[in-house]
This record gives structure tokens, C-alpha cells and sequence, in this order.
């Protein structure tokens, strides 16, 4: 590995031996997975290191910006899941370890607002727990195998926020899991519940990764979305969001979860806002043979 020192500076003798001395210490590690990982993630961040000529400033305001991220933390605040959905990294991950194929719905990024499953509602009945100064909308679709074939008792858990651009766990005065609910798919594996549209909003940006973001010169929004997670046993759990078409963000999300297939445009039925969309779940023992055979081609 080279650095970028002049031909006459000793760090370009010390600091090459340095990455290799710590490389070589975890030779003893149980975990060869961790001992792979870790031995990228030493020699990318001296590389930085050397190439950026960071000074010892700069590395303490770096321990300060993750020190105040990890106390920015809570039952209800994931810092660290902020700040790797604005780095592009979150989606980054759920690309290289999501199975795509015919047949299967995008993912992208769980975000940092889950609260664990919630109550288990009955078919068409309403996520909401207090009334709300918003157009109605009713969710239909369908859960389903990569061939089209339904899912039945499949997992539909959702969540979103209030017109007040907030969650309820970032609200007190929103009841405890409204706009939440969990529902179950019928033998035709179709489910459907009510809610209201959903609206654009800003990721929380009163902590460190608030600040990188201006500091970056960017905005904080999201464009309007519900999230979505499925689960059914035998499949492989799908994270994802429905977003709304016309959305100014659509096209600079913050945390770049959108895809075009997860854009939806809802329509009157009844005199009511509808959509209807059906999921596709890979098979799990599908997708890992897909990606056991991804890794051995990466390898070779």
C-alpha cells in the first residue's frame, strides 16, 4: 500500500509496516468473516488517513462527532442508522444482500424509526388511533411468490408518520402506535388496511448527522412514503417503502432509498385514495443459493 508522503519522509517507511503489524494481530481471531472485514476496514482507514493527511485535530473532532452521535441514541433514536442512510451506505448494503429477480419487490433501507411489531388488526381496519386533518387512504395488495403464487398468513407490518411530519415515537402527543399496525395475509394472500396519505418530511436533523448533512450542503427530506415489512415463514423478510408519485424529493431523498418500482400513484375508488400493489418474497432457501453462488464468483 503507498502513502502519499514526500521520498524523503519516514512515514512512508513507518506507516505501510503499521496497517500490516495490525492486519497480522488478528490472525488468531475465531471468526474468519471478522477477521476479513476487519482486515478491509484497517487497511481502507489508514489509507484515508495517509491520503488525506489527517492531523490529530481532525481525528479528535472525528472521535467527537461519533462520540456525540452515540449519545444522541435511544429507544426511539438511531443516530448511527441516520447517519448511514445519509452516506449512501444503508442502501449500498440492502443492494448487495438484497435478491432481486422476476417476480420480487424492491427493498431499501428499514430506517430508524421501527418500534417492533405492533397490534394485529383484521383486514381493513385502520392504522390510525386519533383523527387526523388528512385525505383517507386504503392500502390493498397482495403478498406472493416469486411465481405469483399467494402467501397466506404472511407478516404485513406498517408504519408512518403524522401529517406533523413526525412518528410517534418522536411525538408525545401522538398515542403509542398510531399509524402503526400489523396485519396477516388471507388464503388468497391479499391484505388491506385504511390509513391517510402519508407526507414528506425531514430526518431528524438536531444531532451529528443533522450537522454533516449541512455541512455537505444538503437537505434533510424524505419524499412521502409508508413502510413496509413483510415476513412469512420459509422467505426471505422484505424491508421496503411505497413512495408517492409528484413528490418534490423523489429525486433527492436523503437517505436515497427511492427506486422507480416502489413509486405509486393512488386513485379514487368509492370516492376514496386507493392503491393496490402486490409484494414478491424470495424464497429462502432461493436467495441463499443465489448468494452463496455471488460470493464464490466474487472470490474467484
Amino acid at each position: 500500500m503507498t502513502s502519499t508522503g514526500s521520498a524523503n519522509d519516514p512515514r512512508e517507511e513507518i506507516f505501510p509496516e503499521l496497517t500490516r503489524d495490525v492486519i497480522a494481530r488478528m490472525k488468531d481471531g475465531e471468526s474468519k468473516r471478522l477477521r476479513e472485514i476487519m482486515s478491509l476496514v484497517v487497511s481502507h482507514v489508514h489509507a484515508i488517513v495517509r491520503e488525506a493527511k489527517i492531523t490529530h485535530d481532525e481525528w479528535w473532532q472525528a472521535i467527537d462527532f461519533l462520540t456525540r452521535a452515540g449519545k444522541m441514541c435511544s429507544d426511539s433514536r438511531q443516530e448511527f442508522i441516520l447517519l448511514s442512510d445519509i452516506l449512501g451506505i444503508s442502501m449500498l448494503v440492502d443492494a448487495i444482500d438484497h435478491v432481486g429477480g422476476p417476480g420480487l419487490s424492491e427493498s431499501t433501507v428499514l430506517g430508524p424509526f421501527y418500534a417492533g411489531q405492533q397490534r394485529e388488526l383484521a383486514s381493513g381496519e385502520s392504522i390510525l388511533l386519533r383523527e387526523e386533518e388528512a385525505d383517507p387512504l386504503e392500502m390493498r395488495g397482495r403478498v406472493t411468490d416469486s411465481e405469483g403464487r399467494p402467501i397466506a398468513n404472511a407478516l404485513v407490518e406498517v408504519w408512518q408518520t403524522a401529517p406533523n411530519q413526525l412518528y410517534d415515537v418522536q411525538d408525545k402527543d401522538q398515542p403509542e402506535g398510531h399509524l402503526r399496525g400489523s396485519f396477516r395475509s388471507d388464503a388468497a394472500g391479499t391484505f388491506r388496511f385504511r390509513t391517510i396519505l402519508p407526507v414528506s418530511y425531514p430526518i431528524p436533523d438536531d444531532g451529528p448527522a443533522g450537522q454533516l448533512l449541512a455541512a455537505m450542503g444538503r437537505h434533510p427530506f424524505r419524499p412521502a412514503h409508508i413502510h413496509f415489512m413483510i415476513s412469512a415463514p420459509g422467505y426471505r423478510t422484505l424491508v421496503t417503502h411505497l413512495f408517492l408519485d409528484g413528490d418534490e424529493y423523489l429525486g433527492s431523498d436523503a437517505v436515497f432509498g427511492v427506486k422507480p418500482s416502489l413509486v405509486i400513484r393512488p386513485r379514487l375508488m368509492d370516492g376514496i385514495n386507493t392503491v393496490e400493489y402486490d409484494f414478491g418474497l424470495a424464497d429462502e432457501r432461493e436467495s441463499t443459493r443465489v448468494q452463496v453462488e455471488e460470493l464464490r464468483r466474487q472470490r474467484r
